[in-house]
């Protein structure tokens, strides 16, 4: 068994705690409006590796990782469209070096498909684009009802998770919707950090040698303002979910 990979970065250092072994993954279903690596969107290309390949490119950094309390991370694309074989290449990881796993996800995989690949998973980095579906359809060009089961198994599952938000001025900035995004994310137990980004313009490039016209020309990068508002909003719908829980909870309690 080979996997499509698009690159890897040997000293990742914002995929998950220490510096990572970071494995990019060939493919995608979405199509991101802000996506920095649209190249990476095509299934059928990609350069193909079996484990042991990819094993002996982790090799000589091992010891960054290990003193760091790193890692491998993948991404992609979207890592879960191969689940299988990054079951195996986790699997390895760990019964070889012990190594700490995390998947980075956009959560479109019907849980069932990915169950191995999480068993040898320690942390997902769970992307949570938009909560609204209609607005989600228009910024990635897919619905949004399978990553609200994803994040909902992931929770069944107790495995942890940090879920990552990426700020783009007037697409995923609106009130309304933080206030709903945070609501979500007070329902989830397992989560451990909340990752809110900033838009950026890094990738546009890739667009352009690409041929591509990028959708988001005159999207501005958010201000340190607007960052600070948008997770102030979504803090103040996690609390309100919780304390509705909790509410909940201590009414079915005294009957």
């Amino acid at each position: 068994m080979k996997g499509r990979i698009h690159s890897f970065d040997t000293f990742g250092t914002v995929d998950g705690p220490g510096i990572r072994f970071v494995l990019f993954m060939q493919g995608c279903a979405l199509q991101c409006k802000y996506c920095h690596n649209p190249d990476s969107w095509e299934m059928n290309t990609g350069r193909q590796m079996d484990v042991e390949e990819i094993m002996e490119e982790i090799e000589p950094y091992l010891e960054y990782y290990r003193r760091s309390g790193g890692g491998i991370t993948v991404t992609g694309g979207e890592p879960t469209l191969q689940a299988p074989f990054l079951a195996r290449l986790f699997a390895e990881c760990k019964r070889r070096w012990g190594l700490h796993t995390v998947l980075d996800t956009n959560g479109f995989c019907e849980p069932s498909y990915a169950q191995e690949l999480l068993k040898v998973t320690d942390l997902v980095l769970l992307d949570l684009k938009q909560i609204n579906p209609d607005k989600h359809m228009a910024l990635t060009a897919q619905p949004n009802d399978r990553m609200k089961r994803f994040a909902h198994y992931l929770k069944e599952i107790n495995k942890h998770v940090w879920i990552r938000h990426v700020l783009v001025p007037g697409w995923t900035d609106d009130y309304k919707d933080l206030i709903e995004l945070g609501m979500f994310i007070g329902t989830l137990d397992n989560v451990k950090k909340l990752e809110l980004l900033p838009y950026h313009r890094m990738g546009v490039y890739k667009w352009q040698q690409m041929g591509k016209e990028y959708p988001l020309e005159h999207c501005p990068t958010p201000t340190d303002g607007e960052m600070a508002r948008a997770r102030e909003l979504i803090d103040t719908g996690i609390l309100a979910s919780q304390t509705e829980d909790a509410a909940i909870r201590d009414h079915g309690s005294q009957h």
